[in-house]
């Protein structure tokens, strides 16, 4: 069976979060945990089952992620590979979780910075995980090991009488399933750090007028696990706006109106992991997070545990 035939099959899930887009109908949206394929035919169809549904996307870009890229080597220290944590990042297969961006305005999809190869030593001020003063897992490992988690792109699109936008996105890794090395976590910072480091003019180039930070960053500024100065950092960034986006759904739910994840409780609970933060020349008109109640909450929650996070911009 074609894998466009699977997407046009039954599926819960599938089916939720076609109507959780379909609800919100964003102009621009960047899917975090979509399986890439070589041709892009996964999201073609998606994007034909959203069209179908009234929501038309006729500019979309994807590219390869770190998820699932082998290694041959033991990249978390447990002394075996070619397990699902040996890969780049977290994957059973090559792609498993990738990103994906799907716009009602052209992508000038040849401009991209696609920065998903950068070696983590390579990354300015790494703080690269040891034990007992040695590499960890090994030397081998740490000159193979990417930063990127999943990718970090900055994408352009040219939007009518607003000009060229930059969105620069990533979904970082989670900064817990490691030891005392904290490995995960080490990782989880320098992620965020990176879209400073690329603001700073240290690392590829920076966007020149509007621009949007935006992604899973698997990282509460003041819950859970995780070196909380990279989080603080870029959320106080003189650069950058917090809308703080919110729902009344969320603050029923969880207590905290600003919380964008149902992670089962006490532990890890629920946190505020993912963001839009619009460049500072940005008119926020509005911001929300999609956290229904009744039916459609039912409907949220097939979705993801992840929330969708919205913000309505203008220039």
């Amino acid at each position: 069976m074609l894998l466009r035939d699977l997407l046009r099959k039954e599926d819960p899930q599938i089916d939720a979060v076609l109507s959780v887009l379909t609800t919100i109908a964003p102009d621009i949206v960047a899917l975090q945990g979509f399986d890439y394929d070589l041709t892009g035919e996964a999201l073609s169809a998606f994007a034909t089952r959203l069209a179908e549904a009234g929501l038309v996307y006729p500019h979309r870009f994807a590219a390869r992620p770190n998820t699932g890229l082998a290694t041959n080597l033991d990249m978390d220290g447990n002394g075996r590979r070619a397990e699902p944590r040996d890969a780049q990042g977290y994957g059973r297969f090559s792609g498993q979780g990738g990103m994906a961006i799907l716009s009602r305005y052209p992508i000038a999809a040849e401009e991209v910075q696609d920065f998903s190869e950068l070696l983590w030593r390579d990354f300015p001020q790494a703080l690269l995980p040891q034990v007992n003063g040695a590499p960890f897992p090994s030397p081998e490992a740490q000159a193979l090991q990417r930063l990127s988690t999943t990718a970090h792109w900055i994408v352009p699109i040219d939007i009518p009488d607003v000009g060229r936008i930059h969105l620069m996105t990533f979904h970082a890794s989670p900064p817990v399933f490691d030891g005392p090395e904290d490995r995960n976590g080490k990782r989880n910072h320098d992620e965020i750090v990176f879209w400073r480091k690329v603001l700073d003019g240290a690392i590829g180039t920076a966007p020149t007028g509007r621009f949007l930070v935006l992604g899973d960053f698997n990282q509460d500024p003041e819950d859970g696990e995780g070196l909380k100065e990279a989080i603080r950092s870029i959320l106080s960034d003189s650069r950058l706006q917090d809308p703080r986006p919110s729902s009344a759904g969320s603050l029923a739910a969880t207590g905290d109106a600003f919380d964008t994840v149902d992670w089962e409780e006490p532990i890890p609970g629920n946190m505020r992991v993912d963001y839009v933060l619009p460049s500072s020349d940005w008119q926020v008109l509005g911001s929300g997070v999609y956290w229904p109640d009744g039916a459609e909450g039912n409907i949220a929650d097939a979705a993801s545990r992840h929330r969708l996070v919205w913000v309505d911009l203008a220039r």
